[in-house]
C-alpha cells in the first residue's frame, strides 16, 4: 500500500503520515541520491507557468514534493489543495516533476524534493522566484498653473524587481527630451515652454514598460510677437495684422487713436487682422 493508502482511514492517520514525510526533509544543506538532480533557482514570470523537476533514480522507493513544511504530493497523490499544482504525466519513470499554474507573489519560496532510497531519507531544494512587470500604481493629474508656479508631479510603481522611472516632456512644438528620473518630477519657476505632456516611464526590464501621461498647461499673459500692416495706396484696401501668444487664448482689439475699432477682427488662435477701405490721409492705427 502507497503512502498515502490510509487516507480515508482518519485525521489521526493524516498526521502519522505527514509526520513520517516531514521525517523524509533533513534540516540543513539540500542533498542529492544517486542520481537525483534538481535546479537551485527556478525565476519565472507572474502569470505563467513553473515546472519543478526532480530526476530520480530506480533505487528511490518514495518520493514527496513539500513547499516548506506543506506536503503537496506524495507519491502520485495529491496533498495540496490549490488546483493550480498539478503532478506532470512522466514519460520516464526517473522524473518526478510538479507544475504551478498562473504563478503569483506568494508562491515564491523553497521547494523541496524529498526521496526515499535504501531506508535513507535525503532530499534537494529549489527556490521559485517570481518577477512582476513594472506597473504605475498612482500619479499626478493634469494640472493647470500660472507662469512662475512650482509644479510637482508624482509617479508611482510597483514591480519585481523594482521599477525605475523616467520622466520625459513633450512639449506643444512636438520636440521632446529626457527630463529626470525617480518617483518625484520638481519643476521650479515653471515657464511657458516648460508646458506639455510630461510622460512617466517605468520599467524593469521584466515585460514592456508601463507608460502614462500628466498634461501640464501653463497660463502666462499675452505677448505681442509681431504687429504690421501691409502698405497700401491711399484710396486703397488696408490690411493690418497682429500676431500674439497667450494662454488662456488672447482677445484681440483693434483702436484708431482712441475709439475701438471692435473685438475679434478677423481673430485666429495667434492673430488677428483688420481690413480697412479706402485709406486716407494720415489715418493712424495702433495695436
Amino acid at each position: 500500500m502507497g503512502i498515502c493508502g490510509y487516507l480515508a482511514v482518519s485525521g489521526k492517520c493524516l498526521v502519522v503520515i505527514g509526520l513520517k514525510l516531514l521525517f523524509l526533509v533533513p534540516a540543513g544543506v539540500p542533498a542529492r541520491s544517486g542520481d537525483s538532480v534538481l535546479k537551485d533557482n527556478i525565476t519565472v514570470r507572474q502569470g505563467d507557468s513553473a515546472v519543478l523537476k526532480c530526476n530520480v533514480d530506480s533505487k528511490v522507493s518514495r518520493v514527496a514534493w513539500l513547499n516548506r513544511t506543506t506536503i503537496l504530493f506524495a507519491g502520485s497523490e495529491k496533498w495540496s489543495l490549490d488546483p493550480r499544482v498539478i503532478l506532470l504525466e512522466n514519460t520516464a519513470v526517473t522524473e518526478y516533476s510538479i507544475k504551478i499554474q498562473n504563478v503569483d507573489v506568494h508562491d515564491e519560496g523553497p521547494y523541496v524534493c524529498s526521496i526515499l532510497t535504501n531506508k535513507k531519507p535525503q532530499s534537494t531544494k529549489v527556490h521559485l522566484i517570481v518577477q512582476v512587470p513594472a506597473r504605475i500604481t498612482n500619479i499626478s493629474k493634469d494640472v493647470t498653473v500660472n507662469e512662475g508656479s512650482n509644479v510637482n508631479l508624482m509617479c508611482l510603481a510597483v514591480g519585481r524587481p523594482d521599477a525605475s522611472i523616467i520622466w520625459k516632456h513633450h512639449s506643444p512644438r512636438g520636440t521632446h527630451k529626457f527630463v529626470t528620473e525617480g518617483e518625484h518630477l520638481m519643476l521650479t519657476a515653471i515657464t511657458k515652454e516648460q508646458s506639455g505632456s510630461y510622460e512617466c516611464i517605468a520599467s524593469n526590464d521584466i515585460s514592456s514598460p508601463d507608460v502614462r501621461t500628466v498634461q501640464v498647461t501653463v497660463n502666462y499673459p499675452p505677448f505681442i510677437s509681431k504687429a504690421r500692416s501691409t502698405g497700401t495706396s491711399v484710396g486703397q484696401k488696408g490690411i493690418l495684422q497682429c500676431e500674439a501668444s497667450a494662454v488662456p487664448r488672447a482677445d484681440f482689439e483693434w483702436y484708431k487713436e482712441d475709439r475701438s475699432m471692435g473685438l475679434r477682427v478677423g481673430c485666429h488662435s495667434f492673430a488677428a487682422s483688420l481690413v480697412t477701405s479706402n485709406i486716407k490721409r494720415k489715418e493712424v492705427f495702433k495695436d
